[in-house]
């Protein structure tokens, strides 16, 4: 295929061969001679004292394994409240399952048996299950010298809701259950002292290599230029491997002190327990509307439990302030005067989840809108129509500019792939089935202004790629995102192959390295083919310029004549095949224009012109059928209408839709981390935490609507996070129909005890 052929095209995945091959190379594949396997002794307790602790030879408790530096983490503004997340328990845990100690020994099993043997008194202190138990009256406080429970709060503030003249106000109460982001490969790494280099050399499952360089060389009082961070083939993140988490902390402290790898591979019940967590919000929210429905503000407060510490580098302040952000949604509502809160308990810390924040801001906002419908008496997709925005780009009330895109055609398309008479027929002759709508928008490819405006300690504002041709024609694209389920192999070859006139299969991408690629911040919040694809396509067209000037000088042409397509260099009916441009950049130099430097690379970086991004968006439908006797919730058909802009590979955006629903219907039907009253957990297999299975979804059916962003590299917006923020609304609102007019569904997960529960 020649050049301008590339983008639009269904691609195969060139990482599919070696996975379905078994080839590929995780972190717990990684080996090192003398290894030795790391184990953590983890709280039984919520929240206690440490007391006496009686444990044998190689087990390490804090302060012993080696000086290291704590990282405060959250907002770099005042007012917010530090707790920075130790990397051994020292004096206090704050909840089940925080590393206390660390044991070491030539097998895993080896060092759970000197786990075994290890004896900690903990005196109990009061533990807190829920926000509402942290914040009551006389709760005692969770970190010292705070004066409540709060991380920290904000307001958004927009119009006079106060001010309005709405003869209806709706108030819900609403929940978003707490979620495991359960990546089918949990986290792994080795640390490996290279005597060679001086190097500490880590592998390890994550998302983002440069930026975890950094934090834990400032940690363990390394120059970065002796840490390096490598990560491999990566089985999912999700954001859960974008944080700096104790367990890495300690690995490499004890490979730095003892001069040996250490390895440390978590098992599934650790990563339920003690992994980064994600969700929890709570709502309290109230919808101003006139009486033909057309909705003018929203009041309240939301909370999130964030759980007892900050995960370095943001803890999860940005959680309840994009959800604040985000309640208008697509609707054209003018008016917000809502309170945010960040909470801490006795849990696990939270951390980032595919649609952060957004996922609950929109199940509270297409809740209200499905209770405005039902009082003034419209259907659930009319009152959608008559809120939508219907001119783009449109500033939303908090301020967030929505780009481009048509919401009421995307309304239209899904409903058009509903036989809705159909559904009327079967409700009409006593089924209980029901149809529920939910429409997002996703902010991605947000750069500084928007990171900074966060108060963020991290700015990823920008991304980097090198480019380098080798002497027999042949690319390899140097980049510091990561691919780790997303395709980035395929589209970044793509669209290099586009702009130089190559097949995609003479460029290799290599990522995950920091010390082969250019710095970055790796691969998060949907930003990565904005990014990274705007960074390549850059580092293209100076090589590509490169390229040219030496084909003009060989071919004797204007360079104004020249260009690349199907593996030459052309200029009217001439040409020279690349591989003989390549050739004498690099091993012939003497044979180059008069001026032109020898070498075929160029290292490109990239800024998005627009730093509060672009918004993809899309409205989903969900067909559910409910059993009255059980409370089963059986989904019959989904439904997306979405538009991303341009898709470089329309092949691997329908994977990231569909997965991303998959984890949607996880979170609007199954998936919940569950605690008693004393914090304890009690969803630490996947007996307890359920994840969808295959036999219980539907067919997901996309339709793709294109609108190109006005500021991005090829028109693309992200569309890694979008899947998963609709499905807990637009099952909820299905489900909600098929109970009947009344019954109102106000939590997820929408659980046969949740359905029950609001049935007469």
């Amino acid at each position: 295929m020649e050049a301008k052929g590339w983008i639009g095209a269904s691609v195969p995945r060139r990482e599919d061969a070696r996975h379905l091959l078994g080839q590929g190379v995780f972190a717990g594949d990684v080996t090192a001679p003398g290894m030795l396997e790391l184990a953590f002794w983890r709280s039984p307790v919520a929240h206690g004292r440490i007391g006496a602790v009686t444990r044998p030879a190689g087990v390490f408790g804090a302060g012993e394994i080696g000086p290291v530096t704590l990282l405060p983490a959250g907002p770099d503004m005042p007012g917010f409240r530090q707790a920075p997340y130790p990397p051994l328990a020292d004096g206090v845990v704050r909840f089940v399952g925080q590393p206390v100690l660390a044991a070491l020994a030539a097998t895993r099993g080896a060092a759970e048996d000197l786990c075994a043997r290890c004896e900690v008194e903990i005196a109990p202190l009061p533990a807190f299950a829920d926000v509402p138990a942290a914040l009551a009256p006389g709760a005692a406080v969770l970190h010292p010298g705070w004066a409540d429970n709060r991380y920290g709060s904000g307001h958004v503030k927009a119009g006079d809701v106060a001010g309005l003249d709405a003869p209806i106000r709706i108030r819900r109460k609403l929940g978003l259950g707490r979620q495991s982001a359960a990546p089918m490969e949990p986290r792994a790494l080795i640390a490996v002292p290279d005597r060679r280099t001086g190097e500490l050399v880590l592998h390890i499952s994550s998302q983002g290599p440069h930026v975890l360089r950094h934090a834990l060389a400032a940690m363990l009082g390394l120059p970065e230029s002796r840490l390096r961070v490598v990560a491999p083939d990566v089985g999912g993140g999700f954001g859960a491997k974008n944080r700096l988490m104790p367990e890495e902390v300690v690995a490499c402290a004890l490979a730095l002190k003892l001069d040996r790898p250490i390895r440390w591979v978590e098992d599934r019940r650790e990563h339920l327990m003690a992994g980064a967590q994600a969700r929890e919000h709570l709502y309290d929210l109230t919808l101003h509307a006139t009486r033909d429905g057309i909705a003018l503000g929203i009041e309240g407060e939301l909370w999130v439990d964030a759980g007892a510490y900050a995960l370095w580098p943001t803890g999860a302040f940005a959680e309840a302030g994009m959800a604040a952000r985000n309640l208008g949604g697509p609707y054209g509502i003018a008016h917000l005067d809502v309170r945010h809160h960040t909470v801490a308990t006795t849990k696990p810390p939270m951390g980032p989840y595919r649609g952060v924040g957004r996922t609950g801001a929109c199940f509270a906002i297409e809740r209200l809108m499905d209770a405005l419908a039902d009082e003034v008496g419209v259907s659930r997709y009319e009152i959608r129509r008559r809120n939508l925005i219907a001119k783009l780009p449109h500033v939303t009330a908090a301020g967030m500019t929505l780009d481009t895109g048509d919401y009421p055609a995307a309304l239209e398309a899904c409903v058009g792939m509903l036989d809705l008479p159909a559904l009327e027929a079967r409700r009409a002759a006593g089924e209980r089935v029901g149809v529920g709508f939910a429409i997002y928008t996703e902010q991605s490819g947000h750069g500084t202004a928007e990171w900074a405006g966060r108060k963020a300690r991290v700015v990823p504002g920008h991304e980097t790629a090198t480019l380098r041709m080798h002497p027999d024609g042949s690319l390899t694209l140097l980049t510091a995102i990561h691919n780790h389920g997303q395709g980035l192999e395929t589209t970044l070859a793509q669209i290099v192959a586009e702009e130089l006139g190559l097949h995609p299969e003479a460029i290799a991408v290599r990522h995950g390295d920091t010390g082969l690629s250019p710095f970055g911040f790796g691969t998060f919040a949907s930003r990565s083919l904005v990014f990274a694809g705007g960074a390549a396509k850059a580092a293209a067209e100076m090589l590509g310029a490169k390229l040219r000037r030496i084909a003009a000088h060989f071919l004797q042409a204007d360079l104004a004549l020249v260009e690349l397509r199907g593996g030459r260099a052309w200029a009217g009916a001439a040409s020279l095949p690349l591989v003989d441009l390549a050739h004498a950049a690099t091993m012939r130099q003497e044979r180059l224009p008069p001026g032109e430097p020898p070498g075929l690379e160029a290292t490109a970086d990239y800024c998005p012109p627009e730093d509060a991004g672009v918004f993809s968006y899309g409205v989903h439908a969900a067909v559910v059928r409910v059993d009255a006797e059980t409370g089963a919730v059986a989904l019959e058909d989904y439904c997306v209408a979405e538009d991303c802009g341009t898709m470089i590979n329309p092949m691997i955006v329908d994977g990231q839709v569909k997965g991303g629903v998959v984890q949607g219907i996880g979170t609007a039907l199954t998936e919940e981390l569950r605690f008693d009253a004393e914090a304890q957990p009690l969803s630490t297999t996947f007996a307890d935490y359920r994840l969808p299975d295959a036999p219980s979804l539907p067919e997901i059916r996309v339709l793709h609507l294109v609108t190109p962003a006005r500021c991005t590299v090829h028109g693309a917006k992200g569309v890694g996070e979008g899947g998963a923020i609709a499905p807990p609304a637009a099952i909820a609102s299905a489900v909600e129909q098929a109970l009947g007019l009344g019954m109102v569904v106000t939590a997820t997960p929408v659980t046969p005890r949740r359905v029950l529960s609001v049935l007469p």
